[in-house]
């Protein structure tokens, strides 16, 4: 149980990092990009490719920046341009984009599996007599710290009291002198470095490395942005934990769910998704819209 719970937590750690890219762009540009998951698979692909060259630290760095300028590339010439139409008329344009992103970048990777090189490997530690793998340890670390600091930013800097302003009222904010447009350039390029990080820890271990499959899994961190509320910066973590660990256990005992039939734990997450949206369907953490009749 013990490895099953460190897995769920790693694995939901990681869907943090994506949950919090999407919150981030539909606060900015209430946009649901479904091409998020291609954001993730960019910044792993440069990072795999760059690695032997540039070591693995330089090599996520270039990583971050490639998925960073994607987002931006995204942002600038197919968001910015339709901005004013309605949203799903966005959602749509972005399901389109993520087909066509995710074609070309399977295309890239091939067949071969492309490891990353991360130093720490494959390496483990013990924990109450279970061994946990050292990449997913430094997952949980690294997105609980990441989500605090978005916390305090979104709370007591310029840019986070910006964004919030502008998710409240467009028109209001951009009349007192913010500059949406920086506002949402800032806000994609951010969204696509958080991607591109937890592309790298989903492929670390026990992961081989990159796989063309990398996109649909990352795409797993959808319900847990909405699961959170897509208007929270804190849902956005505790919906990944969420389905985190609720995926490891469904994974992990599947023998004894072998009577809700098998792949069990890639359905779990859209299962726990509907079950929220009927109970709550702002979310856990997500604001309830109140409209006069």
């Amino acid at each position: 149980m013990i490895d099953v719970l460190i897995a769920g937590l790693s694995l939901g750690a990681v869907y943090s990092l994506v949950a919090l890219g999407f919150v981030i762009i539909y606060k900015t540009s209430e946009v649901l990009n479904f091409a998020h998951g291609s954001f993730v698979v960019a910044g792993a692909y440069v990072t795999a490719r760059t690695s032997e060259v540039l070591g693995f630290f330089g090599a996520v760095v270039a990583g971050i920046l490639a998925a960073a300028l994607l987002a931006v590339i995204v942002e600038r010439v197919l968001v910015r341009p339709i901005r004013d139409a309605s949203v799903i008329s966005l959602t749509i344009m972005t399901i389109g984009l993520e087909v066509i992103l995710n074609t070309e970048l399977v295309r890239q990777i091939g067949v071969d599996i492309l490891p990353l090189g991360q130093p720490w490997g494959s390496a483990s530690v013990e924990i109450l007599g279970s061994p946990i793998p050292i990449n997913r340890l430094i997952a949980i670390v690294t997105a609980v710290v990441i989500v605090v600091v978005f916390l305090l930013a979104f709370r007591y800097s310029a840019w986070g009291v910006s964004m919030r302003a502008a998710a409240e009222d467009r028109e209001t904010a951009e009349l007192l002198g913010m500059k949406l447009g920086k506002i949402s350039i800032t806000s994609w390029a951010i969204a696509g470095a958080l991607a591109a990080i937890a592309g790298i820890f989903l492929t670390g271990a026990p992961t081989p490395g990159l796989a063309p499959t990398l996109a649909a899994v990352a795409m797993r961190a959808f319900p847990a942005a909405i699961v959170g509320g897509l208007d929270s910066v804190a849902g956005a973590l505790v919906g990944g934990m969420i389905i985190g660990v609720t995926e490891a256990f469904a994974t992990g005992y599947q023998a004894q769910l072998e009577f809700l039939g098998r792949g069990i734990g890639d359905v779990i997450p859209f299962i726990v998704l509907i079950i929220v949206l009927i109970i709550r369907p702002q979310g856990l953490f997500g604001r309830k819209e109140i409209s006069r009749a």
